[in-house]
């Protein structure tokens, strides 16, 4: 799919039901990950509460990806296998997920931190997911792609960390990666304009040190380059007039987290 697709209403009211089953899904996972879990243990249950819920693993067997999880402690960034890799107590664990529901994509992510983490961790954490606000406000009619770029580097840097440029957000909705790419980095007014029945990918990758990455040699996992944490939040947006639409929420993973407290 070379050019973009726009959505027409009733396409973006479905890309939302899926949206909708990640953010279940996501807050599914907030109950049971803790310390002394595997990630694999995640990943099983991310699998049988979609499928019960009439709906595929998007990422299972996408490009030979053999998990319905994308699950990244610390130091990786993205694409991590879930395995019998334990949880441990001051964790930061990213946790992407995507579905097919109807034929329609929904696409989003969310890192937990597990127990107490330090304050860099902490500070990472808040400063990514300040970056997806940020960005989320450019992707309205009439801005355009390095709007929302921009947002998100330059809220990254001023906080003294480091934005991955190897890694993008993307259309999604009637395929999991669409055009146009999403950079987490660039200038304000370049780039494409966006325009409604846009549906992108929002996703700052965000690390604590420096921005460069490493891609291992099993073709998926991507940690960076000084073994320092990695941040990952992600939205699927449809783009509108004004204010953008979030398609996917958070609420639903915080309430669970608020709850365990």
């Amino acid at each position: 799919m070379s050019k973009i697709y726009y959505k027409s209403l009733e396409e973006i009211e479905l890309i939302r039901e899926s949206s909708l089953l990640v953010s279940k899904t996501l807050a599914e996972v907030a109950k049971i990950i803790k310390p002394g879990v595997t990630t694999l243990s995640l990943d099983k249950m991310a699998f049988e509460f979609i499928k019960d819920h009439g709906a595929i693993p998007a990422f299972l067997n996408y490009g030979g990806f053999p998990n319905s999880l994308c699950i990244s402690p610390n130091e990786q960034v993205v694409h991590g296998f879930p395995n019998d890799h334990v949880i441990k107590e001051g964790d930061l664990i990213s946790v992407d997920c995507g579905v097919i529901k109807n034929n329609y994509f929904g696409d989003s992510a969310y890192t937990f931190s597990i127990g107490e983490v330090d304050a860099e961790k902490q500070k990472l954490c808040k400063v990514t997911q300040e970056c997806l606000k940020l960005a989320i406000e450019k992707a309205v009619v009439g801005m355009r792609i390095g709007d929302i770029a921009f947002a998100v580097q330059h809220h990254a840097e001023t906080n003294g960390f480091g934005v991955v440029r190897e890694l993008v957000g993307h259309g999604v909705g009637v395929k999991l990666h669409e055009k146009p790419e999403v950079p987490n980095y660039g200038k304000r007014g370049s780039g494409i304009k966006l325009e409604e029945g846009m549906v992108i990918a929002i996703e700052p990758m965000i690390n604590a040190g420096k921005a460069g990455v490493k891609f291992w040699s099993d073709g998926w996992t991507v940690t960076t380059i000084d073994n320092k944490p990695s941040a990952h939040f992600e939205h699927t947006v449809a783009v509108k007039k004004g204010k953008a639409d979030v398609l996917s929420t958070f609420s639903l993973i915080e309430e669970v987290l608020q709850e365990k407290k």
